[in-house]
Formats: structure tokens, sequence, C-alpha cells
């Protein structure tokens, strides 16, 4: 423990994963040594038209880069590494995380030709790192991935845990139980503040064991009479091991496809995380050629992503795999927030195919457990740690809100809980702690290979055409006689169709000829100003005559 300089103070902030799922970043600072625990994205909301991906605004990471010590990454999912291709191109810094999560994350890195430049630092369970005056230890958890820890930060103020995310599941698929001991052992030692995953917040109990879906898969593998195909998360290698062991008990061949579905296996069996017997897996091409009770397909989009394997099936649009009647489907997962739309239409697609589709809530089909703890676990962890502050993270603020009453039930200070938003401080010094400001957080968006070069003008641009559709008018004018040359020409895309509507458009161009002549004869020459007018008069007449208000581009030229 370094030596403490009462001047110094302790802050720790979120740069994404409060007040929502996914983009999960979190930062903790003491004096000049800042320590980043994940680097996730997010997917966009419907309003992000074009939007591939959305990851955090690490602005205030790149001003103090020479502060920053190190990124530790708790779990290999999407919502905790995605962003790293995108942070380390800006910040060079060190990498620390288990086996499998950095086999996932090489796999990222090698994509964005970063591998050869980032430092990755292999921990497990038992390794001690000085990140400046922070050291770190870590505990082991449980969760829907292989590998998953919770980081305890030792600062001069006291003891820091981010616990990941995480569940106490007491019969885990690959028997690496949750540490309960070290947990007990940190909490024992005293906890200044605990910054814990609130995803099931408002689930009563506790989350059910993984080892159940095992046992369901099995029961529908015996069952089927044709084949079975499985769609879940490609990173959630403890389902994909239920898959292989019920496919070998109910003597099934398996083939896995979608790109991250086969990268993940690839990866996992490489490094010893998946046990997959020798001859079990097949290739797609060979499908169609066993008989129909003895395969299983594994294969990504369990959340209807319109590209995925089990979207193109149910739309017969798959080069391999058809689903033919009496195929049996299960779709393996929860819809994320926002997805129910296109998981209902995949269901419906596969439906009218003649597959037997089993999905819904976990508790009702049987074939998916949360990987999250429910608000026994969530207690359990606070009972546990016994933190003087409380900050939940990981999740939206309605679920911040009902973890923070947990750890009342449990006897924390009311005005020890702080709920908070992406990029508040909750600063402590001297052994108290307060909201302090803000730093900068927000989202940057991510389109093909532009990096926040889109932003709400551009979004809402595109807003704009999305549902007016856009006009542009073309004029030439006589730099000599002030007078209209050629034009106006008007174009319409997404507007009205104009076969049909030649009248408003005859209308619309006689408008334009007006306005410019009327504004020329009185010597009015400035581009700007013409273009307004045309954009005024026009705009003005289109939405008397249709009641919409279409983007107008005029495009004035002088010869």
């Amino acid at each position: 423990m370094s030596k403490k300089n009462n001047a110094d103070k302790l802050s720790i902030f979120a740069l994404g994963g409060v007040g929502e799922i996914g983009k999960n970043m979190y930062c903790i600072q003491y004096a000049n040594d800042i320590v980043v625990v994940d680097s996730g994205l997010k997917f966009p909301e419907e309003d992000m038209l074009g939007v591939d991906i959305v990851i955090p605004d690490i602005s205030y990471l790149t001003e103090n880069r020479d502060k920053v010590k190190g990124i530790i990454i708790t779990h290999g999912h999407e919502d905790h590494i995605g962003g790293l291709p995108y942070v380390l191109k800006q910040l060079n810094v060190p990498v620390y995380g288990t086996k499998l999560t950095l086999g996932l994350i090489e796999s990222k890195l090698k994509e964005a030709n970063l591998l050869g430049e980032t430092k990755r630092i292999l921990i497990n369970a038992d390794s001690e790192i000085q990140l400046g005056v922070l050291r770190a230890t870590f505990f082991r958890t449980n969760h829907s991935i292989p590998d998953s820890v919770g980081v305890a930060l030792d600062t001069p103020e006291g003891v820091v845990v981010h616990t990941g995310d995480f569940k106490f599941d007491q019969t885990p698929v690959n028997d690496q139980y949750a540490d309960l001991h070290r947990m007990a052992e940190i909490g024992s030692k005293g906890v200044l503040a605990l910054l814990s995953d609130s995803t099931n917040a408002e689930r009563p109990g506790f989350t059910p064991s993984e080892k159940s879906v095992g046992e369901e898969l099995e029961e529908i593998f015996r069952k089927s009479k044709q084949r079975v195909v499985v769609a879940t998360f490609a990173s959630n290698v403890h389902r994909i091991q239920q898959v292989i062991d019920a496919a070998v008990v109910t003597n099934r061949k398996m083939t896995v496809i979608g790109r991250s579905m086969v990268n993940v296996v690839n990866i996992a069996s490489e490094l010893g995380y998946l046990h997959i017997p020798d001859g079990m897996l097949i290739e797609p091409e060979e499908v169609n050629k066993m008989a129909a009770d003895r395969v299983v397909i594994l294969s990504t989009g369990s959340q209807g992503e319109p590209m995925s394997a089990l979207t193109r099936m149910a739309r017969s649009t798959h080069r391999k795999v058809d689903i033919l009647p009496g195929d049996t489907v299960i779709i393996a997962a929860t819809p994320i927030p926002g997805n129910e739309k296109y998981v209902g239409r995949t269901v419906d697609e596969l439906m009218r195919l003649g597959a037997n589709v089993i999905y819904g809530p976990g508790s009702v089909s049987g074939v998916h457990v949360s990987g999250h703890g429910s608000q026994e676990e969530l207690k359990l962890m606070l009972t546990l740690m016994k933190p003087k502050y409380f900050i939940p993270i990981h999740g939206e603020y309605r679920m911040l809100r009902h973890h923070g009453l947990l750890a009342e039930t449990i006897g924390v200070e009311k005005e020890n809980i702080f709920l908070v938003d992406n990029g508040d401080i909750v600063e402590i010094q001297n052994g108290s702690a307060r909201k302090s400001g803000k730093v900068q957080a927000g989202n940057v968006l991510i389109d093909g290979l532009g990096v926040g070069d889109v932003g709400n003008i551009v979004l809402r641009d595109r807003k704009l055409l999305s549902q007016d559709g856009i006009l542009v008018v073309v004029v030439t004018l006589s730099k000599q006689e002030g007078n209209i040359l050629s034009g106006p020409d008007i174009i319409s895309r997404g507007f009205v169709y104009v076969r049909e509507s030649e009248g408003l458009l005859d209308e619309a161009n006689k408008i334009v000829t007006n306005t410019l002549n009327r504004l020329m004869s009185d010597n009015v020459n400035e581009w700007a100003s013409l273009k307004t007018h045309v954009k005024e008069a026009l705009g003005r007449f289109l939405y008397e005559q249709t009641r919409r208000r279409p983007m107008i581009l005029p495009i004035i030229m002088e010869v």
C-alpha cells in the first residue's frame, strides 16, 4: 500500500454501462493513475439509422493518456471487449485478461491490425498487478462465458471492488466455481466501494444453474425425429459445450454455421475450453447427406439479426442449409430489449417452413438461463463484500434503482448509495464520498469505417430523408445578364413518384422560377440568400399541397 497524500482523491466514474445495457467502461483514478475496467460496445438503437455499433466517448482518457496505466477486461463478451479495437487505436496501453478473454480479444485485434503493437498480459484469479499506486487482485466468478473474474483494486483510500458480470451457479458446467472464500476474505478486510452488476436486479429469487439447460437440451434431442438447430450467443461457451454433450449422448454429429460461432468454437477448443470428441464435427455441406435424426446444427442468430445464419435459414436464403418440415429449432437465448420484434419475425418464418420452434423466457422453455444473478445473488454479493459505499452498474436506470434498494435491505446506508449516469464522478477523499461534477461521456457512433463522423446532425438528416425524402433543384444562372439560363430541373427521391405527380412538380418549377426572377430583379445575387428563399417558397408550397416536408437541396450554378 502506497503512502496517502491528503490532498489526493479517488475518483470513480463510468464512460459507459450505466443507464444502458452495453458499452461497459469504468474508470478508477487516484491522483495521476487511471485504471480502466472493460471496453465494450453496444448495438444501435432504432433511431440511429445506418449506425453499425456504438462505443464510449473516451475523450477524457485520450486527454489524460499518460495517466492511463492499463485496461483490465473482466470477461470476453462483446459488451465488454467490443470497443477495444477502436479504443486501442487512440490509447496504446496494456490490456489485462484471462486466457479465453485474451484469445477472443486477439482475434479482434488481428482483424484491426493491432495485434503487433498491443501489449497483452495474461492474468488468472491468483494474479496481482501493480498499476501506478493502484494494485489489482482478482476473484473467480460464474457467468455465461468461462474465465470471468471480478477485480479488487487496492487504492490509498481503500479497496474498490468491481464484480464484473456474475451469478452464483452452484453446479457450473465447467466446474469453475465462484470463489466465495476469496470474496468473503476481501469483504472481511473492508471494502470502501463496490461496483456491482445490476442486470437482473428486478428479478426475485435465484437464477437457475446452466446445468438445467443441458438436461433440457438432451431431452429435446432425444425426442426429435429429425434435425435439430440450436441458436444461441456465440460467446456462451458453456451452452455450446452442453449442445456438444447432448449431441454425443444422442449419437448426433454437429456442424457449426455463422462467422462468430465458428470463430468462438475454434478459439475455445484450441485453448481447451471446449471439449469436442474427434469426428464429431462435420462440414455444413455434409448435413444433407446424413440421416435427419443424426445431425445438430449450431448457429448464430438467437437475436433475429438480419444477416445471421438462423435468419437466412428462416428465409430460405442460406447457401448450405435449408429448414425442412419437422426440423426442431431451439432458440436458446432471451431477446435483448429491442430485439423482440426481430426474434418474433424469425420464429414466424421458421414455423411457416414447418419447423417445430422452442423459444421463450428461460423459465418457460427451459433452454435458456441468464448469466446474471437475480436479487438473492446480488444480496449475497453485497453481504460478502459489506461495502461502505455502493455504486450499482451494468444496467438501465430502473435496474440500478432496484439494486440500490436491495443494498439498503442488507444494511448499506441510503446516503452511501450512488446512482450515477455515464460521466458522473463519485469522489472519495479521506474516507468520505460525494458526487462531484462530470467528465465528458457519450456515444461515439461507428458507421462502416467512419468512427464518430456520424453525429446528431447527420442522424437528423437521415431521419428526415427516411420520412419525407429529398428534392434537388438545379438551376443555372447567367453572370452577365442576371437571368435563368437552364432549369429549374427538379429531381425527386423518396418524396413523390414523378410520373404520377407531374402537375405538382410543374407548379413547383414555376414557384422556383418566379422566386429567382423576383430576387434577381431586386439585385439579390448572394447564393446563400437565393437558396434560402427558394427553400422557403418551395417548402411552403409542398407542405400545403402534400403535408410533407421533404429535404430541399437547391443547387445554383453561375456561368
